[in-house]
């Protein structure tokens, strides 16, 4: 009957699998999956034909399996082995296919196919010379994982020797654009592929104004992409303004904004794409609100505002549109700045509250309805009482929503190469070294499970991981010991643990609390805000009393917080701060003299700087 064995991606069965060429590296994909493979001595098509003996065909059979990365025995009337191609097909994977019924001693080379695996019937599959089995098994193993490793494997991967880049880095944040211009540093070849989904509302987050001051902050961002794209040619980068999506081991596809797609292969890849504002999935959120992206995008001043929400995102706007005198109000489900020191979190709702924000607790939009057009228009968003027992409406110009963000992750294509996602957030699971269950796959940012959703801690885990994959570091990512701040009418700055977590962590007995009020020298000759702005820090008892967690509440808290986590990574302790001079008289200095403890309940109310 003559030669019935078929190849996918024209791939010949006597070499590991056919790579796309650096030059045109689409071409195989788009050919057809069933070429009949040639013998690479001859050039002639192999036949299943062989000796009788069955030495003969379980040496043919072995053949078959040792030269081909993926090889199916396979018969051309079953759907399962139908199904089976498709599979690899979906991945990308070039395999090897023999047509059992088509072939001659098909029958034979079946029972000595049996004799070998004990597998009953077909499709038999096997991925670099490892059994996998029969349809459903192929599936499972597709499943957890373990085909993608196979064809990991070293020395086997059907790709390694022709990729077109060694790394190629999906988004265009700080964290990707860190670890992509460290990777060039070391002389690696590295692409970034950036892409924004514009929002419901149209946005960016490049071009429109809002007056003056919209359109000096559009001009600032604007400066900040040049500078960026300019410092990527300079390191050799290449920059691609196209959406990024997995085909298959090793291989992306990039599509630019016009529909065009190219593809390309990567040794390593690092999935860097961020996140985008969550909406609340009731009528007309979509329609008529807006999120923080929006924002500054707005053509128009927004007016009187509720924004929903009580994340760091939520607080920070409402604080700067009521900075502008807009009436502000703030919708919240449950606490303020979840994860955060919630001793500090209320203390800044206290003092927004104090200074003219408005906050609506325990409640959630559950319509959103325009009355009229306009720019800004009017709105009325109907909300339900946490507990639905009561129904609230009020009338605003905007609805802006902060209620979080969602990863970037379910539509790039994980799933094709098996990266496992956490299902109900879309984060991405990873180890110390932000490497996902897919070994050539890491990923950095705001994707990752568990991890402070913060653009320093991003650039820092990418250059770091760079440095591992590149120049031999060993350096990991800290994600305990991170200053941050959030920029509240009043500033919070953080640094290390909360003070619940750290109860939690290492037990109230060993834990010791200092803190105090105190009262900045620029608010006491007006008679300012007495007794509003607060420090405390989190020691542990049994490291020698360590600092484990620092929190201020006050003017320029970002900047003392930078300082003193220099320190705290440095393992600063209770006594080395009593034993530093204070500068008097700037808000920092109360840490060198703080005393009090909570556990002593004493007085820790300030009459003066």
């Amino acid at each position: 009957m003559g030669s019935s064995v078929r190849k996918g991606k024209a791939v010949l069965p006597v070499e590991p699998a056919a790579r796309p060429s650096r030059e045109q590296p689409h071409r195989a994909a788009t050919e057809d999956y069933h070429h009949e493979a040639q013998n690479a001595n001859n050039g002639q098509a192999i036949t299943a034909s062989c000796k009788n003996k069955d030495t003969d065909l379980q040496f043919k059979i072995q053949a078959y399996i040792d030269k081909n990365t993926v090889m199916i025995f396979s018969n051309t009337a079953c759907s399962l082995s139908a199904k089976v191609k498709e599979l690899f097909k979906s991945m990308s994977v070039p395999y090897c296919s023999l047509e059992l019924d088509q072939t001659e001693d098909g029958q034979k080379l079946q029972d000595v196919l049996y004799e070998l695996t004990m597998e009953t019937s077909v499709p038999i599959v096997f991925v670099q010379q490892k059994q996998i089995g029969d349809y459903d098994k192929t599936l499972k193993a597709h499943k957890e994982g373990k085909i993608q490793k196979l064809l990991e494997t070293k020395g086997h991967d059907h790709m390694q020797d022709s990729y077109d880049y060694d790394l190629i880095v999906i988004g265009g944040g700080s964290g990707g654009l860190a670890a992509s211009k460290e990777a060039a540093k070391y002389g690696k070849k590295v692409m970034v592929l950036d892409y924004v989904t514009p929002t419901p509302q149209g946005t960016r987050w490049v071009k429109h104004s809002w007056e003056t001051m919209t359109e000096a902050v559009q001009n600032y961002i604007g400066s900040l992409n040049w500078g960026y794209r300019v410092s990527l040619r300079e390191k050799k980068v290449t920059y691609e303004n196209a959406f990024g999506e997995f085909v298959g081991p090793h291989t992306i596809k990039a599509t630019n904004n016009k529909g065009k797609e190219k593809f390309y292969t990567a040794e390593k890849f690092l999935i860097a794409t961020g996140e985008r504002p969550r909406y609340l999935g009731v009528p007309g959120d979509k329609e008529y609100c807006i999120t923080s992206d929006d924002l500054f995008s707005l053509p128009y001043c927004p007016g009187k505002t509720l924004v929903v929400g009580a994340s760091y995102v939520a607080l920070e706007c409402a604080g700067f549109l009521a900075g502008l005198g807009l009436d502000v109000t703030v919708m919240v489900r449950s606490i303020l700045l979840r994860g955060f020191d919630q001793e500090m979190a209320n203390k800044i709702g206290e003092h927004m509250e104090e200074h003219g924000v408005k906050f609506i607790k325990e409640f959630v939009p559950i319509k959103v309805e325009q009355i009229e057009e306009g720019t800004p228009g009017k709105l009325k968003v109907i909300a339900q009482s946490t507990d639905g027992r009561e129904i609230i409406e009020g009338e605003y110009n905007t609805v802006l929503l902060a209620v979080g963000r969602d990863a970037c992750t379910r539509t790039i294509g994980l799933d094709r190469v098996g990266v496992k996602i956490n299902e109900r957030s879309g984060k991405i699971p990873v180890s110390d070294e932000e490497q996902t269950n897919v070994p050539y796959i890491y990923a950095i940012g705001d994707v990752l499970e568990g991890k402070l959703e913060l653009t320093p801690v991003a650039i820092q885990a990418g250059r770091l991981l760079a440095q591992r994959l590149y120049a031999g570091a060993t350096l990991k990512c800290d994600y305990v010991n991170v200053p941050t701040t959030v920029f509240t009418p009043l500033e919070y700055g953080a640094c290390g643990f909360s003070e619940e977590t750290a109860l939690e962590k290492f037990g109230e007995e060993n834990i010791e609390v200092y803190h105090s009020y105190f009262w900045p020298l620029e608010w006491t000759v007006p008679s300012r805000d007495n007794n509003k702005c607060y420090a405390k820090i989190i020691c542990n008892i049994q490291d020698n009393e360590r600092v484990i967690g620092f929190h201020v509440l006050g003017p320029n808290a970002g900047e003392v917080t930078q300082g003193f986590s220099a320190a705290i990574k440095c393992g600063l302790t209770k006594a080395q701060l009593d034993n530093t001079i204070g500068i008097h008289p700037v808000c920092a200095e109360i840490f060198t003299t703080l005393s009090v403890t909570k556990r002593s309940g004493g007085n820790i109310l300030q009459s003066g700087c």
